[in-house]
Order: structure tokens, then C-alpha cells, then sequence
């Protein structure tokens, strides 16, 4: 199955579905990314602060796929943020995963607290400049953090990494996006399990009506949406039944009832007031 891809805003490519290893325990991730890369997965969405970068690398040198055929992306944590203490960070990510460069590298939070962000996401243009990151982007950014950005630099964001879910749909962020040509990744995709997403009835009904599962439903109505988005699971064959996603179309009745399930129900951290 091939993956359909998205073209970014510097010309280059990236697969709309991957496979995310946030809490991935760092001792199993070799076998998990091993698990997702023989299901199908290309692209695989990682970070300093999971822990888990020398897994994600051992998983992917010893899956003998070519280099130019995987979409890697890691992250620049927070307290690393600053133009040395960055350039060091990508260093050390790269030493991890047994890579020479990243297709994507993202700052991984505003952390406003801090106000680093602006003088961050110039040495990100510094380490694309360098060859060790194809594509730069960032992550949890509000809307003003990314006026601020855009401002003060030659570059708009490739991406911005959100959460996104049925639930919190994050339209503000979503439109400032596509008008400025970022493309949104949906983190926590799936709700994280922290809501009872996968029994609401509009998504048991479309289930029934695709012979999908509530997951694989989910994953589609991001899709359709033009999202990009990586399902983490540690199981095998959930691994694989969330890549199952290529075969089937959700209506736009379906997708409409989807849409209607924004609650602003954010699971995880404020990005204005996170302080971590």
C-alpha cells in the first residue's frame, strides 16, 4: 500500500500517514518501529524528550529500507531551545538515530515562559541551511506564536505539529495555517484514550457503516481532512489495522457528523501556559 503524500511548502515530500512513539518505553521501541516499518509505515515521528531516538535508529538500520525512502522526524525539547544550545541538540538527535540528517526537525513547544522560540526557530534555518534537516516546522504553536516567527525570519514553518482530535478541532489555528501554507499534523489523533471517543454514536455508526473500526474511521476523517497524522499503538495487529486506512471513504454526512463532535475538549497542555 502506498501512502499518499503531501507536498509541503518548500517543495518537499511527506508521507500523510506515519507512526508516532510518544511513551513508547525506550526498550521496546526497536521492536515497535520494526513492527510499524513491516506493516508499511515510512514515516516515523519521534523526539529528544521520548527518550527513544537510539531505538527508532536501530529499527531503522536494521530494516535495510533505503535511506530516501523513510520521512524521520525529531524535535528540539525545551530546555534546549537557543541557537548553540539547538545546534547541540540536533548534534546529539542525529548521533542517536545513526542518522546524517532528518527530513523534518521541529521545535516541540513555544515554552513562551521562556521567550526563546523566535532566536530557536532562526537556528532552525541554520541547521536546514547546514544539510541536517530537510524540512523545518514547529510544534504547539498558537497563532501568535507563529506571527512572531514569521516575522522575524526568512521562513514560514513547513508544519505545525497540534493536537487535534474530534473533539478539539483547533479551527483558529487550522485556518491561520492554511492561509499562510502550513500544513497541520494532528498529535494525539485519536483522543489518547482520555474520552470516550471510540462510543460515540457518530463514530459507531460509520464504523458499522464501513465495516471500519471506530480507529480506523477516525484516521480517515483526518485524512479526507488533509491532515497529517501518526496513530501510535504498541500492539502488532493494531499497528497494522491503523494503516489499514486506503480502502474506503467516509461520506460527507459522515464526515459532517465527525465535525460535529468539537467540544474544545483539549486532553493535553496548553501551549500559552505549559511550563515544562
Amino acid at each position: 500500500m502506498t501512502v499518499p503524500t503531501i507536498t509541503l511548502n518548500d517543495g518537499h515530500e511527506i508521507p500523510q500517514l506515519g507512526f508516532g512513539v510518544f511513551q513508547v518505553d525506550p526498550d521496546e521501541t526497536e521492536r515497535i518501529v520494526t513492527d510499524a516499518l513491516e506493516a508499511g509505515y515510512r514515516h516515523i515521528d519521534t523526539a529528544a524528550i521520548y527518550g527513544n531516538e537510539v531505538g527508532v535508529g536501530k529499527a531503522i538500520e536494521k530494516s535495510g529500507i533505503a535511506r530516501d525512502e523513510l520521512f524521520i522526524t525529531t524535535k528540539l525539547w525545551n530546555s534546549d531551545q537557543g541557537t548553540q544550545s539547538a545546534h547541540d541538540a540536533i548534534d546529539l538527535s542525529l548521533a542517536k538515530l545513526g542518522l546524517d540528517s532528518v527530513d523534518l526537525y521541529l521545535i516541540h513547544w513555544p515554552s513562551p515562559h521562556r521567550d526563546l522560540y523566535v532566536e530557536s526557530w532562526l537556528a532552525l534555518e541554520e541547521i536546514q541551511a547546514a544539510g541536517k534537516a530537510t524540512s523545518i516546522g514547529v510544534s504547539n504553536f498558537q497563532v501568535p506564536h507563529l506571527e512572531k516567527i514569521i516575522a522575524a525570519s526568512s521562513t514560514v514553518p513547513a508544519v505545525n505539529q497540534i493536537e487535534l482530535h474530534p473533539e478539539f478541532q483547533q479551527a483558529e489555528v487550522s485556518a491561520f495555517a492554511r492561509e499562510n501554507g502550513i500544513h497541520i499534523e494532528a498529535w494525539g489523533p485519536l483522543g489518547q484514550g482520555k474520552y470516550d471517543l471510540f462510543g460515540n454514536p457518530a463514530i459507531v455508526e460509520a464504523a458499522a457503516q464501513t465495516g471500519k473500526s471506530p480507529a480506523q474511521v477516525v484516521i480517515r476523517w483526518h485524512l479526507q481532512a488533509g491532515r497529517i497524522l501518526f496513530p501510535k499503538s504498541n500492539s502488532a495487529a493494531r499497528i497494522a489495522e491503523n494503516f489499514d486506512v486506503f480502502d474506503f471513504e467516509l461520506s460527507d454526512a459522515q464526515v459532517a457528523s465527525i465535525d460535529a463532535l468539537e467540544a474544545d475538549n483539549r486532553v493535553g497542555a496548553n501551549p500559552d501556559t505549559a511550563t515544562f
